[in-house]
């Protein structure tokens, strides 16, 4: 059997991230028209919480195409390299969100703790994506550097999760 070229496989990506987008845009839209037709109702938790989930089923759309592209891409060792160094910067953004939340606190700006607190809410979405890119990887310096990358990321997600439950306990007594 004859592989697909790469050249197909390459826009058969692209075509995936073009319907995930209509779809993510067609979802977007439809409940904007809902706060529209519902104004009281949309300013609810529950509104809130069913907006959460929106985004959360959008991004888990977004990494079906993204997995493939990775899997593409793996056998492109000076890409894939510059790809993992570019995981591993990306990772290193956590640990001094969390740092900056955690320690500034109240007296961070308003954007950048909305950036800092986005960027760790999104912690497991790239936790997902660069456990893909380290399974994948098949050079030694690609799978160093998307290792590190992982295992930043997943020390961060675990040290936010301890400093939320110490916080929740020192209130509650």
């Amino acid at each position: 059997m004859n592989p697909i070229p790469l050249r197909t496989q390459l826009w058969f990506v692209a075509l995936a991230y073009a319907a995930v987008f209509m779809a993510a845009a067609a979802l977007l839209f439809a409940r904007h028209l809902q706060e529209l037709k519902y104004p009281v109702d949309a300013s609810g938790g529950m509104w809130a919480a069913g907006d959460l989930m929106l985004y959360i089923f959008i991004a888990g759309l977004f990494t079906l195409p993204t997995g493939l592209l990775i899997w593409i891409t793996a056998k492109f060792e000076a890409f894939y390299t510059g790809y993992s160094k570019f995981l591993l910067a990306l990772s290193l953004t956590a640990p001094v969100c969390l740092g900056l939340i955690f320690l500034k606190g109240q007296h961070l700006g308003e954007g950048l703790f909305t950036v800092c607190l986005f960027r760790l809410v999104s912690s497991p979405v790239l936790l997902l994506g660069i456990g893909i890119s380290r399974l994948v990887a098949r050079f030694d310096r690609a799978k160093r550097f998307s290792a590190y990358a992982l295992l930043i990321e997943f020390l961060t997600f675990v040290a936010a999760i301890a400093l939320l439950i110490i916080e929740a306990k020192t209130k509650s007594h």
